[in-house]
């Protein structure tokens, strides 16, 4: 192969690479950007006069169970977020209305919607009703 050759075929294999890359980016910014939330499946109850969910009782009490953490926002009001960080899968926990990853400094608000760090996708928020002492957490 002459020097003429090989400078061709080098420039079009290279070509090649950096397209294929803009190709492989390009597509995962459409499909993170266009994702929804993320979170397990939840269906269950949670009794707050019940050992480990009094903490419930207390405004700013959070219990995690089943992937999903459980906070008492209000006197009576409740929110269900997924404990699983979208973008790593790291366990987070409740701090200052916010979830919080520990792994990145990724930080989700009460609805789920990112509010910092990497993570690009929501995660799951849950419906949460009361009766009595009795929390169904459900979505």
């Amino acid at each position: 192969m002459d020097r003429k050759q090989f400078l061709r075929s080098t420039l079009f294999l290279g070509g090649l690479g950096l397209a294929s890359s803009a190709l492989l980016v390009e597509s995962c910014k459409k499909s993170s950007s266009t994702s929804s939330a993320q979170g397990p499946s939840a269906n269950f109850t949670l009794d707050i006069s019940q050992s480990p969910y009094t903490a419930l009782k207390t405004v700013g009490g959070s219990v995690a169970l089943n992937g999903v953490v459980v906070i008492c926002t209000a006197t009576n009001t409740y929110n269900a977020l997924a404990q699983a960080c979208t973008h790593q899968g790291c366990s987070m926990s409740y701090s200052s209305n916010q979830m919080v990853c520990p792994c990145h400094g990724g930080s989700f608000d009460m609805n789920g919607n990112v509010v910092s760090g990497p993570p690009s996708i929501p995660i799951k928020k849950y419906t949460v009703t009361k009766s009595g002492n009795i929390l169904t957490i459900s979505g």
